[in-house]
């Protein structure tokens, strides 16, 4: 009788066993499908939407903390010098310090740079309750993505549109009077007759520099053969 009890016993054992087992994979299973869809909508976010997010979430908690410090009576610019190291602050002082003379155009990318720097900072202080509604309202398609369709969902004010057609109405007139500046090192050996030829000269070294190095020291020496 004892060993047929026994047997029973391990039996349900076995049974509430199995049962843990089937509700454990159950929820291996909603984890899993739940990381899935998490991971497809990660993917279908932009490369720089992380950043972009971080950069966001940085900017409020920066407003945040300065109005704080003006509540208290405090220079917040102070409160933040006082967190950086030496080593970081003579690298920020040094980085202020340096020289960043206009060669005039150079490449499409480095005017585009040029004239987002300036477009950055003449726009006006950011309004962070309204930044932070806009955000609010948007949701998601806040941050963009390559699915998202911001027409209809954000209107231009009249100021913004004339402070835009007011910088087009500038860019055109400085392009008329822009004159390229070229930037010419005195010490600089002169291998051209003109400019035409110097241009042609630095696109010889650009692809033939490497490869035709010693060849022209030879003849400057004067031991080509």
């Amino acid at each position: 009788m004892e060993q047929e009890k026994t047997a029973a016993q391990k039996l349900v054992d076995r049974k509430e066993r199995l049962r843990n087992l089937h509700k454990l994979r159950q929820e291996a299973r909603t984890h899993n499908h739940q990381e899935v869809i998490a991971e497809d909508a990660r993917k279908k976010l932009p490369n720089n939407w992380e950043a972009r997010k971080r950069q966001a979430d940085w900017i409020m908690a920066d407003e945040k903390a300065r109005e704080e410090a003006k509540a208290e009576g405090k220079d917040y610019d102070r409160l933040k010098l006082l967190q950086i190291s030496a080593i970081d602050a003579e690298r920020i002082e040094r980085k202020q310090r340096k020289k960043n003379p206009d060669g005039g155009f150079a490449t499409f990318e480095a005017q585009t740079a040029r004239q987002y720097a300036r477009l950055v900072k003449n726009m006006p202080t950011r309004d962070m309750k309204k930044y932070e509604k806009q955000r609010q309202d948007l949701g998601e398609a806040f941050y963009g993505g390559p699915n998202t369709v911001l027409h209809g969902l954000v209107k231009d004010s009249p100021d913004a549109i004339n402070n835009m057609v007011k910088d087009l109405e500038q860019q055109i007139e400085k392009r008329k009077k822009y004159s390229r500046r070229r930037t010419y090192n005195d010490d600089a050996d002169v291998d051209f007759i003109n400019e035409r030829n110097s241009k042609f000269n630095k696109k010889l070294e650009r692809f033939y520099g490497e490869h035709t190095a010693e060849i022209k020291q030879n003849l400057e020496r004067g031991t080509a053969i």
